[in-house]
């Protein structure tokens, strides 16, 4: 696959997903919008992904919608206030879907972010299932800023992953949020001096999970998005029922085999 505004790496079963479109400090336009989401949800259907890290080139992770495409949204041809709000509507659910198909990919998505992670971009990285970070990192939800309520899925999702008063003052007062803080407040699962030194050990954590069973880190992605959004009782009842279709599995023969024969477990 190639794409306009992203590039796309596999190898040892991780995938790299790079923004790419440096000169707009990676900025999202139509085609980037469009481009993510397909790449997600190819990637979700590649049995040689197991595990996928998105990063930024050039000097910032992402600085969310392209300015030029968010007063295209803004603009409508409709006479009618009905049907421009009806477009509207959809064009923001068009919008979201994207990042959906971040969270709803089966297989876990690491961030790496230097630089801003602004607006979009921490609707993005909220998504994510681990996010790490550099020093000189910042994050910031902008849409304050610009009298506008945040409506990719920072509001719906940042509460459940930071303390809610925490992400009440990000939202509110659109301020920055260095690295080093992000790391201190759970936003992101460690910061690193550096944007070589974060890369390392995100490629390293990524190996890790790449040798994991595949079955069974896809099948703990859904739990944990399942449980996120359900009750215990919910949860446990759903997991019995994931457990009865997908416990007996070839991984988990070969996980104990390999066991037995004091050797690395290969899944296919």
């Amino acid at each position: 696959m190639s794409f306009e505004t992203f590039s796309l790496t596999i190898e040892n079963y991780v995938a790299q997903v790079v923004f790419n479109r440096p000169e707009r400090a990676n900025a999202l336009n139509q085609k980037a919008w469009q481009e993510m989401k397909a790449i997600f949800e190819e990637l979700d259907e590649n049995e040689d992904v197991r595990v996928i890290i998105l990063r930024g080139n050039g000097r910032h992770f992402c600085a969310g919608i392209d300015l030029e495409l968010l007063m295209q949204v803004a603009q409508s041809a409709q006479k009618c206030e009905g049907r421009k709000r009806e477009n509207l509507r959809r064009q923001v659910l068009d919008l979201q879907a994207p990042i959906n198909a971040i969270e709803q990919c089966s297989k876990p998505v690491l961030a790496a972010i230097h630089g801003g992670c602004i607006g979009g971009g921490v609707d993005i990285v909220s998504a994510c299932d681990m996010r790490y970070c550099t020093h000189d990192a910042f994050f910031t939800i902008k849409e304050i800023d610009m009298g506008m309520v945040a409506d990719l899925g920072t509001l719906q999702r940042l509460p459940k992953i930071i303390p809610s008063g925490i992400a009440r003052e990000m939202a509110y007062t659109g301020r920055n949020v260095s690295g080093q803080e992000a790391e201190r407040i759970g936003l992101t699962n460690r910061s690193f001096v550096d944007a070589d030194t974060m890369l390392a050990e995100v490629m390293n954590i990524a190996q890790v999970i790449a040798a994991k069973s595949p079955l069974s880190i896809r099948g703990t992605k859904a739990i944990l998005n399942h449980s996120r959004d359900h009750s215990v009782a919910d949860g446990l009842e759903y997991m019995a029922t994931w457990n009865a279709a997908m416990l007996l599995s070839d991984d988990l023969t070969e996980a104990f085999q390999a066991k037995m024969q004091k050797r690395d477990a290969l899944f296919r």
